[in-house]
């Protein structure tokens, strides 16, 4: 996925946003390209339970590297439909395709209000040089 196609949250989780036959929202969220770089060597995470309710800003899991140990944030408020359970036994797909196959839950979004909060790539950007 090309990174200018998705929204960020200042959390620096990434959200891509499809809509269901039903006309409900679904939000693929990851890690940003900033975020795992500025972890390095990812050793552990800890995934959501699908069916389980967030709120835009709560902790999803935490994601541990040799430097630190960091929480994944909900960007949007939502149900976890589905989590990338992979990433418990290949979690170099974060690092190696953080847009793509690196990407950690899909919640269907209870209060679309709440994309409005998120930053498109080039507010994203600044943030990340002002950081």
């Amino acid at each position: 996925m090309n990174p200018e196609e998705v929204r960020y949250a200042k959390t620096h989780e990434w959200v891509h946003v499809s809509t269901e036959a039903d006309g409900a929202k679904v939000a693929t969220v990851g890690l940003s390209v900033y975020a795992v770089e500025a972890l390095t060597d990812l050793v552990y995470i800890e995934l959501p339970e699908p069916g389980r309710q967030v709120g835009a800003g709560q902790s999803l899991g935490e994601i541990e590297s040799v430097k630190a140990v960091s929480d994944l944030y909900a960007p949007v408020d939502g149900e976890v439909l589905e989590v990338n359970e992979s990433l418990r036994e290949a979690l170099d797909s974060l690092s190696d395709d953080p847009l793509g196959a690196g990407w950690i839950a899909k919640l269907r979004v209870s209060d679309e209000a709440g994309l409005a909060d998120l930053l498109d790539y080039s507010e994203y950007q600044a943030q990340c040089e002002e950081g």
